[in-house]
């Protein structure tokens, strides 16, 4: 089905499955320990061993001998492989350093064996008896000092420039130049990266954590040289992704070499230490940015230049984009600055680009408020536009920021905040109040999927959609049940399995819109063949009820597949809309919270984000996805920070004791207000994502909070209690 022009009247809008807040499908199978995860596919093959892998003890040189004749003898031990004897490798599209290093090295912890064995145990006590001798070269760790000094773009990444922004900037009457800086930091998932290989003959199965079906098989297919029709992956339940999971990790590679070595099937699970230092993570930022308006507070010029690191091949942290779109102004300078850094790839991590690029934009833009002499909501009221800034002849499709922020407002009771900081108090506690703007660009993807009907009516959706926690079962099923007239009970979803049809997968809070348009267009072939099947006029019908009909006749839906099941596949193909129309979601986030006088520890009291994404699909996983992702918020702002040893190259706290995130003593009031936003540019669900929008802005909320609370205004994240403490207002 082609998608190319604004959805009209459709069978979703009815909204008496879609848009109700129904409880997750899958949430029994998880409460009761029965829905299998990566690590714990116990009965599907026989005869399983154990891998466990061998990381780099350098960041950067060659292995200049590996002796694993000890780790081979060693009780138990089936096989070791490493680059000497895994046969030649590709490298996948999406991976930026090989997933198997030997014998250059180009970061810490990079796999460079694995020993399969009998047992776990066997094979971690073995892969301590892998000898290996380096020579080590010296690596750039440190951001702040690679950082060019030349502010010279990467040539995949022009710098945007409209207007004059220089003279400007120059001439405006107010302004504001500051630099904010972002730390590296790891996703953290719960659930480690994992994976179990099989091969039969030379077609190989791999049952994985993986947000991305097709990324995973397609690349797997290329670094083994193997044709993808055989390569099979399977991945129905992910235990936390957040971008750390949208392409093939070196557990899944290793796991499939391991098998091939062993001959036979192979579980490999990363240790907690090389997922920090051995799969992606968010890179640290330095932004700089530059605003500059007429007196009344109009931004006449503004610039977000952002410097971030990654390995030779890799790409930048993409911190300006919401900058491009989010507030007027004639003239404008966004830039994207890259160093060589011989640390971990960096790349895809809780929304990337718009989370870090809030964190900066939305104090900065406090800052400028604060010149200006005006309330933070009014400002950006007033520096609101409803065209792409660049091209003001491309509108967007639907904008309620201004409704988000002013709703907000109203609802979190802004006009109690005192303006000036450092003036409220309790105890010992000084309260402040800070808010920001949230930003998060519409995404859409090709999405397929396969629908069937049996001769019990029941209804079953295959496609190889993943769900990472955030409730895809429970929206496809809702898609499938609205347009096939039946009950949710009635409809079986089957996802992540690379034999179903591909679809968007879990990533860029495109997945739950682009996924279920995939459903719906498969639906409403099953709904032609349904129609045809039992004499009935497609364009006609009603499915409702479990029935079809058309004026006074009708028929069970069922009786369509007495013969035998129905079967429909269908994929959504988005034309050029989002070329003529901008498409993004907005967000107003609100805060409160308190700050220690003495010893500066901060407590966030409450949390509220106002979202416009237009239609929720089920306001109820909707809001677990919003509640989370400000969670995430408040880790980015106050604890969450990799530690880099600037002189080996590692990140230390690599593990989750080291690396803080917030833990349910952390967590105060969270609401969510969701404005009704429908949007026939976005799908023909007219909906739009929504997970990630929570996070972006939260951070910078928080810093405005502590900035209204103390008076102390910090540019550089995690706000810890050491970059307080010695700012603090005297007195009582």
């Amino acid at each position: 089905m082609k998608f190319d022009q604004p959805a009209g009247a459709n069978p979703i809008d009815q909204l008496k499955v879609v848009g109700q807040p129904h409880s997750r499908i899958d949430g029994p199978l998880k409460t009761t320990g029965t829905a299998p995860y990566a690590y714990e596919w116990h009965d599907e093959v026989p005869n399983v061993a154990y891998g466990y892998i061998v990381g780099s003890a350098i960041a950067k040189g060659r292995i200049d001998a590996i002796d694993v004749r000890a780790a081979n003898g060693a009780p138990g031990v089936l096989a070791v492989v490493t680059a000497d004897n895994a046969g030649r490798l590709g490298k996948g599209d999406k991976n930026t350093a090989a997933l198997l290093g030997g014998p250059e090295i180009a970061h810490y912890h990079q796999a460079i064996a694995l020993v399969v064995a009998e047992t776990f145990e066997q094979a971690r006590a073995a892969a301590a008896l892998v000898e290996v001798h380096y020579r080590r070269q010296r690596g750039a760790y440190d951001l702040a000092r690679e950082k060019p000094a030349v502010a010279t773009p990467p040539e995949s990444k022009p710098d945007n420039v409209i207007g004059d922004f220089n003279g400007a900037f120059s001439s405006a009457a107010l302004t504001l130049d500051a630099t904010y800086s972002t730390p590296d930091q790891s996703h953290m998932a719960m659930e480690p990266h994992a994976s179990m290989a099989a091969w039969q003959g030379d077609n190989l199965t791999v049952w994985t954590s993986n947000q991305m079906i097709d990324w995973c098989r397609t690349d797997l297919a290329k670094t083994l040289k193997l044709p993808a029709a055989k390569v099979r992956i399977i991945s129905p339940y992910i235990g936390g992704g957040f971008g750390g999971k949208l392409f093939l990790r070196c557990d899944a590679l290793l796991a499939a070499l391991g098998a091939r070595a062993a001959k036979r099937p192979v579980k490999v699970m990363l240790p907690r230490p090389l997922i920090a230092n051995n799969t992606t993570h968010r890179p640290a930022t330095i932004q700089h940015i530059r605003i500059g308006t007429e007196r009344d507070g109009r931004i006449t010029a503004i610039a977000h230049e952002s410097w971030s690191g990654n390995l030779a091949g890799g790409t930048p942290e993409m911190a300006v984009q919401q900058t491009e779109l989010l507030y007027a102004g004639a003239h404008r300078h966004t830039g994207l600055r890259l160093a060589r850094l011989d640390l971990p790839e960096g790349n895809a991590m809780r929304a990337p680009g718009e989370t870090p690029g809030l964190m900066a934009l939305e104090i900065a833009i406090d800052e400028m408020a604060e010149k200006v002499g005006m309330d933070p909501v009014a400002f950006r009221v007033l520096n609101d536009t409803q065209v792409d800034p660049s091209n003001p002849d491309r509108p967007f499709s639907r904008r309620q920021l201004v409704e988000c922020l002013r709703t907000g407002a109203a609802h979190f009771g802004w006009h109690h905040r005192n303006a000036t900081p450092g003036q409220a108090r309790e105890g010992r506690w000084l309260i402040g109040m800070g808010m920001a703007a949230g930003f998060r660009n519409n995404q859409v993807t090709t999405s397929g999927a396969r629908v069937h009907l049996d001769s019990q009516g029941v209804v079953t959706v295959e496609t190889d959609m993943t769900d990472i926690g955030t409730g895809s079962y429970t929206i496809i099923a809702q898609t499938a049940a609205e347009m096939l007239g039946v009950p949710l009970e009635k409809v079986v979803v089957r996802l992540g399995d690379s034999r179903f049809p591909v679809s968007a997968g879990s990533g860029g809070q495109w997945g739950a819109n682009t996924s279920t348009a995939g459903v719906y267009a498969a639906c409403v072939r099953l709904r032609a063949a349904v129609a045809e099947k039992l004499g009935f006029d497609p364009a006609q019908a009603v499915f409702a009820d479990e029935q079809i009909r058309a004026g006074n006749a009708r028929a069970p839906l069922a009786q369509a597949a007495a013969d035998g099941t129905l079967t429909a596949e269908d994929a959504i193909e988005f034309g050029d809309l989002d070329k003529q129309y901008q498409q993004s979601t907005f967000a107003g986030h609100f805060i409160e919270l308190g700050v220690d006088r003495a010893s500066g520890e901060v407590r966030v009291r409450r949390m509220l984000a106002v979202c416009a994404a237009g239609r929720i699909l089920n306001p109820k996983t909707a809001r677990s996805q919003v509640i989370g992702a400000m969670t995430m918020g408040l880790g980015a702002a106050l604890m969450e920070e990799l530690a880099v040893d600037t002189r080996l190259g590692y990140f230390v706290n690599h593990d989750m004791a080291g690396y803080e995130v917030p833990v349910h003593a952390d967590i105060p009031e969270q609401e969510v207000i969701f404005l009704d936003d429908t949007d026939p540019i976005s799908s023909p669900m007219k909906a739009k994502g929504v997970g990630e929008l929570g996070l972006c802005g939260v951070s910078a909320a928080i810093s405005n909070a502590i900035y209204n609370a103390t008076g102390v205004r910090v540019r550089d994240y995690p706000i810890t209690l050491d970059k307080l403490i010695n700012a603090l207002p005297e007195g009582v």
